[in-house]
């Protein structure tokens, strides 16, 4: 049974027409003990089929051990979504409800290489000169979720040092132990920076660039 229904197909596949260069899905799954890696695999089958330009890549978890480390991923399902390069987005957790219409957002924008942001913000992210790791927590049936998640995307669309993970909060509870996920979106920036709730562009580019600063101070 499809995931994706006949009545969106057409909505979607107008909007893929956006992308201008072609998007590689690079889905890293297993058959056993993945809670909604096989949904998640279909509904990205499904995604890719409606675009001449989405090309779909599968790859074991297990068996692909070194292709998984070269793209640091250490958890499934995920998803990257890459173009020209890998700008650092990635999916760990089924991308529905929701998060779907962020998936395609997000696909627009990397297959444009621009991360559709305004030029303060732009200027701002030139700073960011060290790794910097975003996680958006998520859950599908949040409203104000997507906008965070395509907001850390955009921000490591911008800048090759940051990169930025949805993680669906249920899906994996031992890190939303962790990181005390009680109310969705919620971001983590480099582990020690919480932030709660859909913040704008500046609040986001503010607290990322405090990371820099905690960095300095360390040294």
């Amino acid at each position: 049974m499809a995931i994706i229904e006949e009545k969106d197909k057409q909505v979607i596949q107008k909007r893929l027409q956006e992308m201008t260069d072609p998007v590689k899905i690079i889905n890293f799954t297993q058959e056993l003990e993945c809670q909604f890696c096989r949904e998640t695999r279909q509904l990205l089958e499904e995604l890719a089929g409606l675009s001449d330009k989405l090309i779909m890549q599968v790859h074991n978890f297990q068996l692909d051990k070194d292709i998984a480390a070269a793209y640091k991923i250490d958890k499934i399902p995920a998803a990257i979504i890459e173009g020209a390069k890998d700008y650092g987005v990635r999916y760990y957790g089924i991308p529905a409800g929701y998060e779907f219409a962020a998936l395609l957002d997000t696909i627009i924008e990397v297959s444009k290489g621009d991360s559709g942001l305004g030029d303060s913000t732009r200027e701002k992210l030139k700073e960011i000169t060290s790794p910097v790791h975003i996680q958006v927590y998520v859950t599908p049936t949040c409203p104000y979720c997507p906008k965070a998640v395509q907001l850390a995307h955009a921000m490591a669309i911008e800048n090759d040092n940051i990169t930025a993970d949805m993680v669906e909060a249920t899906e994996f509870p031992h890190l939303a132990q962790k990181y005390h996920i009680h109310g969705v979106p919620k971001t983590i920036i480099n582990e020690d920076i919480h932030v709660e709730g859909a913040v704008p562009e500046f609040r986001l580019v503010q607290e990322i660039l405090k990371t820099m600063e905690k960095k300095e101070w360390s040294h």
